[in-house]
This record gives structure tokens, C-alpha cells and sequence, in this order.
């Protein structure tokens, strides 16, 4: 019997999460000794959002899909698969998903497909993917799919420290959705790289090699840019859009270790552009940069005169696409996962929906070790469904501004706890519950057998927020 293939899959609902406490990167930067400046202007760091050991991987999932299915009044029984993104492991052998499973039980719903993905921060992209297929392949039975993005990025006191954050992501995946990931047009590039993992399963701490993990981000977004303006081309000679680099993309969204390399990148993106672009054209698109006519993509990661030039050649794309979708990653830092989302999120707050109706928006995610994927979304053309689905989002900036600020002295000590009691058992949990925002789970205790118990605090009139 002949069936239809699903039309517009894509992201029909998104919710994002962050800790309630940061510290300020300022304050930061005095008391680790650092010049000034070197957090805030060297990485492009305003805040980092910061977990207590009352928080873990599994709370923080509990809360962005509760969150997501109770503003959006989803039934419980209408999701078919979900599947978490994640790399801070807190059971070698028992999923955060089978822990999520707990908000299905009242429902009587557990024929739900999907487990964790785990590559450092790519995790939450594959998970994605895996969700797009799903609802367009012969397994799915007409329900939706959730893909969760959720980690704790902590670092060891020293010059990483200041690059850690928090958070999560949830995504509600089906047809007609209002953000349509676009058929064909997904590049993906994976090798074996040692920049950044965690070996030492006791500690949260990952083991960094940071020239080498710039170098891969980079190369990564290199070959997956190319893969991408190939199968962009090629679909292209059908359509005569006339568009190709980095004119093809209305906005740009890129996984943020830390937000100046995302400006760097854009910049990077512009290179490529240049190499790409034939001899008699170049003189035309970029005067003034014949010097580097001669230059190439492996002899130029630490390149400053190719950097510093191609970030000027670049810097009204990065002020036009991609600037507004930083807020997050400079508010609160590297969430991992769910960092490109945060991107996501912060587009669609920061830019008024009728500019983006009907635009192509591309997605860079990268996960070290490495796995890296380019791809693009195109926003429906219905501007008032697109509307609807962007006002759903009006919690974010009262949320951002609610938080509590922490004396680095303060966020320090609590570093240290979360240190002291990595998989520590039988532990109970000594972080404040009172600053958590309304509805958030929380690690209540641990028993002697690793076991974990969580808690909600109150939700507020709506439940949601």
C-alpha cells in the first residue's frame, strides 16, 4: 500500500535551559588573576551559568522535557521516540532516557524508542538526526519525536575553567513544522582526534589538548562547509537560486566553545569562499586580499594575517547572521550539546519573526573526538504559525534576567563540592534548593547503592515557567 512521505519535518517545538545562578566573568577574571579582558574580550565571555550538586545531567533532562510538554500541552502518549544527546555520564550503562521514562509512567506510554548518543558536544545533533529520520522512515507509527540536548561543562581551576556553562535543550520533532530541515543538504565529517575526551571516569574534568582542538573545529568546519556548498550546488542547478556560499544562509548558527572562535569562524567561512571562488572573480568579491591567492586551508589555523584579514572581510556577515545568536553562549557558556541550540533559541528571541519568515538559516555542529555536521533549516512560509511558535518563547529573557549572581569565591567552593563528591555514595546533596527556578528537578540523594532520587520545586501558576 503506497503511503506518503511526511511533509516539513522539522524542530515544531523547542525548549532551553539554563542554571539559575552565574557567575560574572569580570569578577571572574580578578580572582583567578587573569589580565583583564581575557575572558570577556579574548573568549567573548559576559556570564557562565554554573550547576550545584544539586543538579546533574538527569535533573536537568527531567526539567527541559517536562517544561517543554507542559507549556505546549503535549500528551505524554503522543511522543514515539526520544532520545538524549549527552556527554556527562553519570551511569556507564543506564541511559538518561531510561531515567525520563519516569515522567511517562502515569501515562502508561512505554513504547518509546531511542536511548543516549554520546560524542562530546555532537551528541545532541545526532540525536536530532536520528529523530528527522525516524518520523521520515518506515518505522514511524504518526507520533512525535523528542530529541534532548543536556550537560554540566566543568573545568579544573586554571585557563579552561572560564570556558565551562550549562545547560539543556529539548526539541519536538514531526511534520509541518514551522523549522524544516532541508532534504540533501546535510554535510558530515568524522575522525579520530584526541583534542578533547575524558578517559578519567572518577572526574568530571576532561582531558584538553587546545591548539589541537581549535585546529579540528576548524578543519572540521572546513570540510563540512565544502560537503555542503557541493550538495547545495547540485540541488541548485534544479532550482537557479543563484545563491551559493555564504549568501546561500540567512543566518548562521555554530556549536560555541567560547564566542570569539564563532566570530572566527564566520571568518573562516569567508576564506573558504575565497579559495573557492575562481581567479577572475576574486578580484571583484574580495579586493584587496590577492596576497593570499596562494594560500590554503591546511597551512592557515593559526594563520593571523589570514585570520585578522578574512575577520574584517567577514565582519558585516558575522554583525547581519550571526551576532545575535550568541546571547546565550555569552550569557551563560558552553552548554556542550545543547550549545548550537542555545544559538537556536537565541535567533529566534533576538531577531523579529516576520524578518525570518521564509529565510534559510545554517547549523554547524561540532563534537570533539570528532564528529562534526553541517546542515541548514528553512523557516515555513507561514508567517503566522511562525509567529505563534516563536511567542512560545517569551520566557527566556525574564528567565536569563532572574538569575542569580555568585561571588567567584562562592562559585569556587561549590566547583570544589562538586569535586569532592563526584559519584560519591551514599551522598545527599547540600546545594541550595531555593535559588533553583520554579519546576526545576533536583538531585535529592544518593543511596548507598548509586541509586539516584529527584524532586521538583513548586511550579508557578502555569506550570511552565
Amino acid at each position: 500500500m503506497a503511503t506518503n512521505w511526511p511533509e516539513n519535518v522539522g524542530i515544531r517545538a523547542i525548549e532551553v535551559l539554563f542554571p539559575s545562578q552565574y557567575v560574572d566573568q569580570t569578577e571572574l577574571e580578578q580572582f583567578d588573576g587573569a589580565s583583564a579582558g581575557k575572558y570577556t574580550i579574548g573568549l567573548g565571555q559576559a556570564k557562565m551559568g554554573f550547576c550545584s550538586d544539586r543538579e546533574d545531567v538527569n535533573s536537568l533532562c527531567l526539567t527541559v522535557v517536562s517544561r517543554l510538554l507542559e507549556r505546549h500541552h503535549i500528551k505524554h502518549t503522543e511522543i514515539g521516540r526520544l532520545e538524549v544527546g549527552t556527554e556527562t555520564i553519570v551511569d556507564k550503562s543506564k541511559s538518561v532516557k531510561s531515567v525520563l521514562m519516569q515522567l511517562f509512567a502515569d501515562s502508561g506510554n512505554t513504547d518509546i524508542e531511542g536511548i543516549d548518543t554520546t560524542n562530546a558536544c555532537y551528541g545532541g545533533t545526532a540525536a536530532l538526526f536520528n529523530a528527522i529520520n525516524w518520523i521520515e522512515s518506515s518505522s514511524w507509527d504518526g507520533r512525535y519525536a523528542l530529541a534532548v540536548c543536556a550537560d554540566i561543562a566543568v573545568y579544573a581551576k586554571g585557563a579552561a575553567r572560564p570556558t565551562g556553562g550549562a545547560g539543556a535543550v529539548a526539541m519536538l520533532v514531526g511534520p509541518n513544522a514551522p523549522l524544516v530541515f532541508e532534504r540533501g543538504l546535510r554535510a558530515t565529517h568524522m575522525e579520530h582526534a584526541y583534542d578533547f575526551y575524558k578517559p578519567d571516569l572518577s572526574s568530571e574534568y576532561p582531558t584538553v589538548d587546545g591548539k589541537l582542538s581549535i585546529q579540528c573545529y576548524l578543519s572540521a568546519l572546513d570540510t563540512c562547509y565544502r560537503l555542503y556548498r557541493q550538495k547545495f550546488e547540485k540541488q541548485q542547478a534544479k532550482t537557479q537560486s543563484g545563491k551559493v556560499g555564504l549568501d546561500n544562509f540567512d543566518a548562521i548558527l555554530f556549536h560555541t566553545p567560547f564566542c570569539k572562535l564563532v566570530q572566527k569562524s564566520v571568518g573562516r567561512l569567508s576564506f573558504n569562499d575565497f579559495l573557492l571562488t575562481s581567479e577572475g572573480k576574486r578580484a571583484e568579491q574580495f579586493a584587496g586580499l590577492e596576497r593570499f591567492n596562494n594560500a590554503t586551508l591546511e597551512g592557515t589555523y593559526f594563520d593571523r594575517d589570514v585570520e585578522k584579514a578574512f575577520l574584517t572581510q567577514s565582519a558585516d556577515v558575522f554583525e547581519a547572521k550571526t551576532k545575535k545568536t550568541l546571547l546565550l553562549a555569552n550569557q551563560v557558556g558552553n552548554m556542550y550539546t545543547p550549545s548550537v541550540y542555545s544559538g537556536l533559541v537565541s535567533l529566534l528571541i533576538g531577531v523579529p519573526a516576520a524578518d525570518l519568515v521564509g529565510k534559510r538559516i545554517g547549523v554547524f555542529s561540532y563534537g570533539s573526538g570528532l564528529a562534526a555536521s553541517m546542515y541548514s533549516i528553512s523557516v515555513t512560509q507561514d508567517a503566522a504559525a511562525f509567529e505563534k511558535f516563536v511567542a512560545q518563547l517569551d520566557y527566556v529573557l525574564p528567565l536569563l534576567n532572574s538569575r542569580e549572581k555568585v561571588a567567584p569565591e562562592q562559585f569556587s567552593e561549590l566547583m570544589e563540592v562538586r569535586e569532592k563528591n563526584n559519584h560519591a555514595a551514599p551522598y545527599t546533596p547540600t546545594g541550595s534548593v531555593g535559588v533553583l527556578f520554579p519546576g526545576t528537578y533536583y538531585l535529592k540523594d544518593v543511596d548507598s547503592l548509586h541509586r539516584r532520587t529527584y524532586e521538583r520545586t513548586p511550579t508557578i501558576s502555569n506550570g511552565v515557567h
